[in-house]
């Protein structure tokens, strides 16, 4: 990721003189996820295997990639290609990317490197779970521009600071999620409380809940960070569904629950969507981590899927496969409310220190949350 970073940085620096700092930051990671994101659905056979290395055949590269970008849009749906205005999306279409000037070089190095045999991976077998591990040094450093216009990739002053990066380790994370979200959902027959699904405790004097119940609990985490706690609360969450709803009565809860060739129950992706855009909620005061937490939690979504079953979503639900995490996912200062400005002259702060100072109003931003009497967590 580090070298990608700094193959797109440099030239979409050199290529488009005019674009900010902010833009490039943008954009550099804006095309790593969805290139990521596309190559993980190959090997998941939802997209047409090889079809990011097909780009690579020729010239004109990234404009033959901004194609297969839009004909995601209209696939997916999620913010992470959303290019054109469209009713009830939360945040504003991508009008930059799609016009930049890149070089094919890199962009072709870049795609060429996902394949094997320079990629030794498997996609299809990667858990959403290490997307968060895999950026956690990518979120640590920014690209600044030069005064001569070059693009250098540097730690950010406050991991500077800090000394450097720090995480919380999986197993303290899926410890945690265990003993409140697991802790929270009822025990119907002990399957919460066994390892494979979310252990939280003895389910001794739980009351059971149903799913219309929990559909009112919200999760939120005010410092998501590169999305670990949101993504294991959802597994979790999922893990609840499935097997609420197979062992009451799964004849009867067909748009929730299908079953796979050999006999294993799985939650639709439209189940899965409204669980996620129900429960999950999350801010970060960097728009990196927020956009790594919204690409893992999207990817958790497609897990288990193939194309057979994204294309049967749209024709049963006339919806694309994956929800906009734009209301859900947001990014700003946790501990700075939008009263911050109100006794400051106008002209105090340029757009700069404003987008580090980013003030976060919860009432505003997170209406069905805090101006809401149901329950939450």
């Amino acid at each position: 990721l580090e070298e990608w970073r700094r193959l797109l940085a440099r030239t979409i620096t050199l290529k488009n003189r005019k674009l900010s700092k902010h833009d490039i930051n943008f954009a550099v990671q804006r095309t790593i996820d969805r290139i990521l994101f596309l190559r993980m659905c190959e090997d998941r056979g939802i997209e047409r295997y090889q079809q990011l290395l097909a780009v690579t055949n020729g010239r004109q590269i990234y404009p033959r990639l901004c194609q297969v970008f839009k004909q995601a849009d209209a696939k997916y749906n999620s913010g992470l290609f959303h290019f054109r205005k469209e009713r009830g999306r939360a945040e504003e279409p991508d009008e930059l990317t799609l016009n930049l000037i890149v070089d094919d070089t890199p962009v072709s190095w870049i795609i060429r490197s996902l394949y094997y045999p320079k990629c030794p991976y498997e996609f299809s077998v990667l858990p959403a779970e290490i997307l968060g591990n895999v950026y956690e040094q990518f979120l640590g450093k920014v690209i600044r521009i030069t005064p001569g216009h070059r693009a250098v990739v540097e730690k950010k002053p406050e991991v500077k600071k800090a000394g450097g990066i720090y995480y919380t380790p999986n197993y303290i994370v899926d410890y945690i999620v265990k003993n409140t979200v697991g802790r929270l959902l009822a025990d119907h027959n002990t399957r919460m409380f066994s390892p494979q699904a979310c252990p939280g405790g003895s389910p001794k004097n739980r009351k059971s809940l149903t799913p219309q119940k929990v559909k009112n609990l919200h999760i939120l985490d005010p410092a998501c960070g590169s999305g670990s706690f949101l993504l294991s609360a959802y597994t979790c969450l999922l893990n609840y569904h499935r097997d609420w709803y197979v062992d009451n009565n799964p004849a009867k809860h067909t748009k929730k629950i299908y079953q796979g060739k050999g006999g294993q129950w799985f939650l639709t992706i439209a189940e899965k969507k409204k669980i996620l855009l129900n429960n999950i909620f999350g801010v970060d005061i960097d728009s990196q981590a927020v956009e790594v937490t919204k690409l893992s939690l999207l990817l958790k979504v497609l897990e288990g899927e193939n194309r057979d079953t994204v294309e049967n979503q749209f024709r049963m639900f006339h919806e694309r496969a994956l929800p906009d995490l734009g209301n859900n996912i947001k990014c700003g200062n946790s501990l700075i409310g939008p009263d911050f400005f109100e006794n400051q002259p106008p002209d105090s702060f340029d757009e700069e220190q404003y987008r580090r100072i980013n003030p976060f109003g919860y009432k505003t931003e997170f209406p069905q949350i805090f101006n809401s009497k149901k329950p939450r967590a």
